[in-house]
């Protein structure tokens, strides 16, 4: 057996010689990787000249073969050459190494537009006699560690895979935590996300992902197995054969460095997106409007409870009247309830004249690809169904009913031809469509449907939605296109085929704020951002997080009190219509969801107190939330020169402030919402 000095002085001659190479070093913009002599890697952040290790060499890319994990490949080659493809202008590695029975390959892209990220293209050949039994494959296992100096929490996260429990998305690590985030189903009815998640120290951290353009089965595990580290992967799980000689291609992936939060690794991907063909466009003006919603009277609202709010609302300023559930026989069955429109189409055509004509617009509920048991629906096309493998039918829990799927073409004619009705024949504005189901569904295996694989129904939910959107906007080139998906973190192709994406049934004012960071970093400024019903924040009141990160106000107050039919938290009480007029006229005159969200500004795990920044025209506005906070704080991203800072939500002078990054000495309790201009 050869002594290691040996086979470390014999790589080294075969590098000399012109053979394999001891290690390749690739280093562009702010992100460096490494890989050694098994092809193992390592990944560093460089900012400012510096670089900052981000954890020892792992074994980042490798294949499932006979039920282990094949890791080790003896480094064999690599190549390199300038590209320009459609992310641009850049430098291309190839480098590809043996294994038993297998060749790999990876090809790393490094583009001049994205300096903190690198495109991964990785794939396996079988070299051997014997077809191999594959089981998966995984990417971008890297190790992060912490810092020598860290305190708890170590690692701050952002997680992307969607449960039935509505976890937070953005949360410290602990030692022992582990979460998959697979993005098919984890529950019957919970299922889908955004293929990326990030994990980051007080100094740098490192964002993983996929670049395909529709969603994958995939798992990004997030895990913090003891003090001193934390993990993170692109995991795709599929048993098949490679025959001699074929090829396993993976999912076009990426790495990414930072700054501060995960803000930038999101920012970064979504640009990237665009690069390859995804379109997000802009929301009308509308969507930027205040939003009152009928639900607190709930399913068993009447008509007469609707009319007689309506003055209270346009005096408060709301904009939208969002009819909510309650308006059909059944999920699936889009028919007018008998009972409280026994005039059919007739009379709710009557009711949103009667909307318009107090000045505001409509916007109609609904739960697409839901259908309810014993529909006529089912009754009629029992074959439109989605079914699991065994034939069963897959269920939406939360609203006890079936899933129709979104592969079919005579689902989507159908509900084309149902926002047709809705938009054009009943006269609605906009349409809030509500569901953790929409987010994400299983295979199909439904014999009717004639899929070529089961995962047809998974990619094509999207393009479900994309006829729903861009049948409503053909009716109505302005229409308001809500999608509520129930607490599941949004899948990023969704996005295009809405307007409006929305806090979604949070669980506290955290929830509000950090979904409103993500959404903004996902979909950009030019997406309306709602923070949904004011009641589900935090003690029922908390506008100051919705306005403070740049969404749109909304509320489903109950009027007048005792309305609903018993006292209840959402009755609008004098004293509430107080804080509610305060709070929209607030946001009506900032405006600040027109405006631009510096998320890259503050660190939303480290920084404290917590802070968010909107730059809008000359003037920067600033958010800052603790329980109680009594010290110094910043006020990042001002220009050079003085600027006045003002409390606009008490109306009080703070004095100045010296650009580029002012500081002064503040006390609050819960929230300060700060106003800087530049002086004159």
């Amino acid at each position: 057996m050869s002594r290691p000095g040996c086979v470390a002085l014999a790589a080294l001659l075969l590098a000399a010689c012109g053979g394999a190479p001891e290690q390749v070093a690739i280093r562009s913009g702010n992100i460096g990787i490494e890989f050694n002599r098994t092809m193992h890697s390592r990944v560093a952040a460089v900012f400012d000249g510096k670089e900052i290790p981000l954890g020892d060499y792992a074994p980042s890319e490798f294949i499932t073969v006979d039920g282990a994990d094949v890791a080790d490949f003896a480094l064999a080659g690599e190549k390199r050459e300038k590209v320009n493809d459609e992310l641009g202008a850049g430098r291309r590695w190839t480098i590809w190494g043996t294994g038993p029975s297998l060749k790999k390959t990876v090809t790393v892209t490094a583009y001049e537009e994205f300096p903190r990220t690198a495109a991964f293209e990785v794939e396996y050949e079988n070299t051997g006699r014997a077809a191999l039994k594959l089981g998966g494959w995984t990417n971008h296992h890297y190790s992060i560690d912490a810092r020598r100096d860290a305190q708890a929490p170590a690692f701050w996260s952002f997680q992307s895979g969607s449960y039935e429990s509505r976890p937070d998305w953005v949360l410290p690590l602990k030692s022992g935590f582990r979460q998959e985030n697979y993005l098919g189903m984890n529950a019957t009815d919970y299922g889908g996300g955004t293929p990326v998640v990030d994990v980051w120290r007080g100094d740098a951290g490192i964002g993983v992902g996929h670049l395909e353009l529709a969603p994958k089965l995939v798992s990004l595990p997030v895990a913090m197995p003891d003090d001193n580290r934390a993990t993170v992967a692109v995991s795709f799980q599929r048993e098949g054969k490679l025959e001699p000689g074929q090829t396993l291609r993976t999912f076009r992936s990426f790495v990414a460095v930072h700054r501060g939060d995960y803000f930038t690794t999101l920012a970064d991907y979504r640009r990237m997106m665009m690069r390859r063909g995804i379109e997000i466009q802009p929301a009308p003006d509308d969507a930027f409007a205040p939003i009152w919603c009928a639900w607190g009277y709930g399913r068993d609202f009447k008509a007469s409870q609707l009319y007689g709010a309506l003055p209270v609302v346009k005096r408060l300023g709301f904009r939208w009247v969002t009819l909510d559930d309650g308006w059909q026989t059944a999920e699936g069955d889009w028919f007018l309830n008998p009972k409280k429109f026994p005039g059919g189409d007739r009379d709710i055509k009557a009711m949103v004249d009667r909307i318009h004509q107090d000045g505001f617009k409509a916007q109609l509920w609904w739960a697409p690809l839901a259908v309810d048991p014993g529909t006529k629906l089912i009754a009629g096309s029992p074959d439109q169904l989605l079914l699991n493998a065994d034939g069963s039918r897959q269920k939406i829990s939360w609203w006890d009913a079936f899933y129709l799927c979104p592969a079919d073409p005579r689902v989507v004619e159908y509900h084309r031809e149902l926002v047709v009705k809705i938009m054009r024949d009943w006269g609605f504005d906009g349409l809030k469509l509500d569901g953790q189901h929409m987010n994400g569904v299983p295979p199909c295996y439904n014999p009717a449907h004639k899929h070529a694989a089961p995962e047809e129904s998974v990619e094509a939910l999207p393009k479900f939605f994309q006829a729903i959107y861009e049948t409503a906007r053909s009716v109505k080139p302005d229409a308001l296109l809500e999608f509520c998906p129930c607490g599941t973190a949004y899948s990023f192709f969704m996005l295009p085929f809405m307007n409006m994406s929305v806090a979604s049934d949070p669980t506290s004012s955290w929830q509000v704020r950090t979904k409103g960071k993500t959404l903004k970093a996902l979909a950009g400024d030019g997406m309306a951002y709602f923070g949904d019903h004011v009641e589900m924040s935090d003690g029922g009141d908390d506008f100051a997080s919705t306005v403070g990160v740049g969404g749109v106000v909304g509320t489903n107050f109950v009027w007048p009190a005792g309305s609903a039919g018993k006292p209840d938290k959402l009755d609008l009480t004098p004293a509430k219509e107080q804080a509610w007029a305060k709070w929209v006229n607030l946001y009506r005159e900032k405006m600040l969801s027109r405006g631009e969200y510096l998320g890259a500004l503050y660190d939303i795990g480290f920084d404290r107190p917590e802070a968010h920044a909107i730059r809008k025209g000359e003037a920067m506005y600033y958010a800052f939330f603790a329980p109680e906070w009594n010290g110094k704080i910043q006020l990042r991203g001002l220009g050079k020169g003085t600027y006045r800072v003002t409390d606009y939500a008490e109306g009080k002078d703070l004095g100045t402030v010296e650009g580029p990054a002012g500081s002064l000495e503040a006390r609050f309790e819960k929230f300060l919402l700060l106003e800087a201009t530049p002086r004159q």
